[in-house]
């Protein structure tokens, strides 16, 4: 299946396409689009559009686009994708960028690559370990707290 959002990604752009195929659809093509073609070209090529205005997942209700996949896709119950959500949540949100201690630090990474003026696709490759890394970060967090 392809996925649509706007070019030129940061946090929330880098981090659905990482939820996007490692729990939706493994086999997702990720396109980078100018924000004025995205629902076009989803209309056209039959994509899910996300993150984008009028996307069908994006910001809604407090929440991040991320978030809103998890919520949609019935991933919450997994408490270190919950874990993970949040962190992403401060880093996209602005105005809630103390809710976890990691957020600014992983809007620092997304802001360092996209500093980096590469190509969309490649700044998605470099990063989704990035995100692999948080993952099991957030797992061993769980684990602990459980302890």
């Amino acid at each position: 299946m392809k996925w649509v959002t706007r070019e030129h990604p940061k946090t929330d752009r880098i981090a659905c396409p990482w939820l996007i195929r490692t729990f939706i659809d493994p086999a997702a093509e990720i396109v980078y689009l100018p924000a004025d073609q995205v629902l076009a070209f989803a209309e056209r090529e039959g994509a899910i559009s996300f993150d984008a205005s009028g996307a069908r997942y994006t910001h809604r209700d407090g929440l991040c686009s991320f978030e809103v996949l998890v919520e949609e896709y019935r991933l919450s119950s997994d408490p270190a994708l919950a874990l993970l959500a949040r962190v992403i949540h401060g880093a996209d949100v602005s105005e809630d960028r103390d809710v976890t201690p990691q957020s600014r630090g992983l809007l620092a990474i997304a802001d360092g690559f996209s500093y980096l003026d590469l190509p969309d696709e490649r700044q998605l490759e470099l990063e989704l370990p990035v995100y692999d890394a948080l993952y099991a970060w957030a797992r061993r967090e769980i684990a602990r707290r459980a302890d």
